[in-house]
């Protein structure tokens, strides 16, 4: 039967609980006093038939003592840990504070949980603020009709002798405002709540609706789905430039496919690693779309971006710990901007997220250039950044963070504007 660190912990708080003490339970189970101190302790392993006498000592179910999920929480527990930058927290007492008290070790794990999502959730809205002009718009005229409002109110409040008639239109205009400041406040919220439906409202960027899609897929697709086609996937989709966005990413993907084959593709990942530019060389293929297949036909959780030559963001899939904004000019795409400017020389970098949740990622850059109109045509670019997994703790690190406006690191010397946060705070 599975046993963990936490037997001894548990067998102990079961003890405890039923009021007995250690003699008379070591008695029932046949061992001595002594041994079930060191169980209870966890310095001595459990064997399977002593777990079962004890067991049956405190008269509970074996498997009570011998499994649980405790594993996942004490990691939990220890990202929170090191998420809260203080050294207060008994890094080495975890094991014995989820063992005697399991409801406030998930509650912890739930409310670290909270804080990762919010400052996710803040990253992104203060990216949206920052850069989308629909957003703009709408904060504009809320603000614009408030305005109105608080004039038209202040003149009917501070003039006593208002003439009648101008008492009534400035009522008018006053309901008139109002009227339209709940109109725009109710637009504003729309747009912002993701799980109001507004992507089927038409609301959405055509590619934010491209990749609300393929996440549902977890942006892979087997080599049967792509040769056979996903049409009736993509007719779901809400607006038409969505749809032929997503046309136009199944034919790459495709075409990606049949010079990297998914079993092939696998076998040469397993030897080589991530490396973009050995698996092209391998497969006789182009850097950029061996790090797309490493995206679709692989296991790893890793992330992609790519931009043009002018830097707007044709395509994100952002993953976990690294702040991948929607818009360009943040710095974690400062490795893909120097691969842009740098067409046919990788770029790797170790980032590390600065904040309380600090996460070290790798990542490859890599910018390529064609001349679809020949010699006397432009030159186009299009360069991409694979974020892959950091298993080791690199010293050799560039900190990141998603925009300077909600950065905490005082000491950059990139800053563009003041943060409202701060890491003294």
């Amino acid at each position: 039967m599975p046993l963990s660190a936490l037997t001894g912990t548990r067998l102990r708080e079961r003890r405890l609980a039923a009021g007995l003490r250690q003699s008379d339970v070591a008695a029932l189970a046949g061992i001595s006093a002594s041994y079930l101190n060191l169980i209870e302790h966890n310095r001595r392993r459990v064997t399977d038939e002593v777990l079962v006498r004890l067991a049956t000592a405190l008269d509970l179910d074996v498997q009570v003592l011998s499994t649980g999920n405790e594993v996942a929480l004490i990691e939990d527990l220890r990202v929170a840990a090191a998420a809260s930058g203080e050294a207060g927290p008994e890094i080495d007492r975890l094991e014995d504070f989820v063992g005697r008290f399991p409801g406030w070790s998930r509650l912890v794990s739930q409310l670290q949980g909270r804080v990762v999502g919010l400052e996710r959730a803040l990253q992104s809205l203060n990216d949206r603020m920052t850069h989308d002009p629909h957003l703009s718009q709408a904060v504009h005229e809320v603000v614009q009709a408030l305005s109105s409002v608080r004039s038209t109110a202040a003149i009917l409040a501070e003039t006593e002798d208002l003439d009648p008639v101008w008492r009534v239109r400035f009522h008018r205009n006053l309901h008139q405002d109002s009227e339209r400041m709940a109109v725009g406040a109710e637009a504003l919220v729309a747009y912002l709540d993701a799980g109001s439906g507004a992507e089927e409202q038409g609301i959405a960027a055509p590619l934010e609706e491209l990749e609300a899609w393929l996440k549902t897929r977890d942006w892979r697709f087997s080599d049967a789905e792509l040769s056979g086609g996903l049409e009736s996937e993509v007719a779901g989709l809400a607006s038409v430039a969505a749809r032929s966005l997503a046309r136009g990413y199944l034919a790459q993907a495709a075409s990606d496919a049949l010079a990297m084959p998914e079993a092939a593709f696998r076998a040469a990942l397993q030897l080589s690693g991530p490396d973009p530019l050995t698996l092209a060389a391998q497969f006789g293929t182009d850097v950029l779309a061996a790090m797309r297949r490493v995206i679709t036909a692989s296991d790893m959780s890793a992330g992609l971006v790519v931009c043009d030559a002018s830097g707007t963001l044709l395509l994100r899939k952002p993953v976990t710990g690294f702040p991948l904004p929607r818009f360009g000019s943040a710095c974690p795409l400062w490795p893909l901007y120097a691969a842009l400017g740098r067409p046919m020389v990788p770029v790797e970098a170790v980032v590390e997220t600065v904040g309380p949740a600090a996460m070290q990622h790798r990542v490859i850059a890599f910018c390529q250039t064609r001349y679809p109109a020949g010699l006397r045509g432009p030159e186009l670019r299009e360069a991409a950044m694979l974020i892959l997994p950091q298993p080791e703790r690199s010293s050799d690190v560039s900190r990141v963070g998603s925009t300077c406006r909600i950065c905490p690191r005082n000491d950059c010397p990139a800053r563009r504007e003041p943060s409202i946060l701060s890491e003294g705070r």
